[in-house]
């Protein structure tokens, strides 16, 4: 009598594809920062200026979407780079550069050229910004940020564009300031300065009484004046990095010397 051998089963390898929830929340990022550089080549600065805000929003909802639904993927991490890219990259740079830039060009030609060299020093530094993090996501502390995010220097460069494009300013008016800041949060982003990242944060179902009361605070400056409490927030965000850095080497050093007072000791 044969005996029949058991066959193994033909497991279906499962079809590639996307997780749909997280990567609309990416797309709907993507949209608003290409809706924000048509606004300013049609001059509405305010309307550029809050699509990036938006865009910020959707940017930092993917990621907590995708985690609460376990929906993580090697694309969702490629996609949202390429979405910050524009995001938080192109569209600032060209909406300062449209804005105050583009008005250097009046005072000369050089000046001109080093007013789209800035805008384009940012892109090209938030590209950087974005693939380095990529390349060091595994191995860096989920703490800090090596280098000021994207999102933030983006936000540093649209609050200025947001409160005095709301008062009816020029940007020709504020060129000469708004050069150095271009450069100096292009820098930030691809420098060595740590930054809290605030992933961790409540890292508890129960948060302190406090927390309820400062998050009430915030929403209520929110509502008084959005541009300057995000404009407050953004530079003081901004600044904290170098300020820690410096406290922290001053830390260190009192260390080295009190060690080696210890070790002359008696």
């Amino acid at each position: 009598m044969e005996v029949e051998e058991d066959q193994p089963e033909l497991v279906r390898k499962p079809r590639p594809g996307i997780y749909l929830l997280p990567n609309l929340f990416t797309t709907g990022a993507m949209f608003a920062g290409f809706y924000a550089i048509v606004a300013a080549m049609n001059g509405r600065f305010v309307a550029a200026a809050e699509a990036v805000f938006i865009a910020g929003l959707l940017d930092g909802l993917d990621g907590r979407v995708a985690r609460l639904t376990n929906t993580q993927s090697d694309f969702g991490v490629q996609y949202d780079s390429l979405s910050d890219l524009i995001s938080f990259g192109l569209a600032p740079a060209l909406v300062m550069y449209l804005w105050s830039l583009s008005s250097l060009a009046e005072t000369s030609e050089v000046m001109g050229k080093i007013g789209w060299l800035a805008a384009f020093l940012f892109a090209a530094c938030a590209a950087l910004r974005l693939a380095r993090f990529n390349t060091q996501a595994e191995s860096s502390d989920k703490r800090y940020f090596q280098g000021l995010a994207s999102p933030a220097a983006a936000a540093g460069m649209i609050t200025p564009v947001w409160v005095l494009a709301a008062e009816g300013v020029a940007g020709a008016e504020y060129n000469l300031v708004m050069l150095p800041i271009t450069v100096a949060l292009a820098l930030l982003m691809v420098s060595n300065v740590r930054y809290v990242s605030f992933k961790g944060w409540p890292n508890r179902d129960k948060v302190p009484f406090l927390w309820i009361l400062a998050l009430l605070g915030f929403f209520v400056l929110l509502a008084i004046d959005p541009p300057l409490v995000l404009l407050c927030i953004a530079y003081t965000y901004a600044f904290s990095g170098p300020c820690m850095t410096v406290l922290g080497r001053k830390h260190r050093l009192s260390l080295r010397r009190r060690r080696r007072g210890d070790g002359e000791a008696p």
